[in-house]
């Protein structure tokens, strides 16, 4: 019996090959991108995944942990420690909600609503870092959002 990647099944499917694997693809992308995102980051002094938090209160200031976790499907065990050190940086302050001792919101400081201004042009240096174009990725941004969403509901 032949191996399926051997010289006698040439050109068969093997659904165990990396090369195959929507999920690597996607992974090893993810990992590319993260890396193309460093140098520019480093600028700021932010790590991926505090760019992302500030990017969520940018958008919206003043906000709970649990409506940012919500947004980057982040639970507040990874959140958490993430926001002591955006906190430590003095970018954001954490504080009790007053409504709600329990619950902690999280607000940009002026240094961080400054930081802002110089993360501007972050998103057009990845976009040409890419070498694609801006449709081409939104189309693709857009897919990946309704794969996500999917794959969220086969495991809720």
């Amino acid at each position: 019996m032949s191996k399926p990647n051997s010289p006698d099944n040439a050109g068969a499917f093997d659904p165990l090959a990396l090369e195959n694997q929507f999920c690597f693809a996607l992974y090893s992308a993810s990992l590319a991108m993260t890396k193309t995102y460093k140098p520019f980051l480093d600028q700021l002094g932010l790590t991926y995944p505090q760019y992302l938090v500030m990017l969520v209160l940018w958008q919206q200031d003043d906000v709970l942990v649990k409506s940012i976790g919500e947004k980057l499907f982040l639970d507040s065990g990874t959140l958490t420690p993430l926001l002591k050190r955006l906190e430590t940086s003095g970018l954001v302050a954490r504080n009790r909600d007053e409504a709600d001792e329990r619950q902690v919101r999280i607000t940009l400081t002026r240094e961080g609503r400054a930081l802002k201004r110089k993360a501007q042009a972050i998103p057009h240096q990845v976009l040409c870092a890419s070498g694609q174009p801006a449709e081409s990725l939104g189309a693709l941004r857009e897919q990946l959002t309704r794969i996500r969403a999917d794959l969220a509901r086969s495991f809720s």
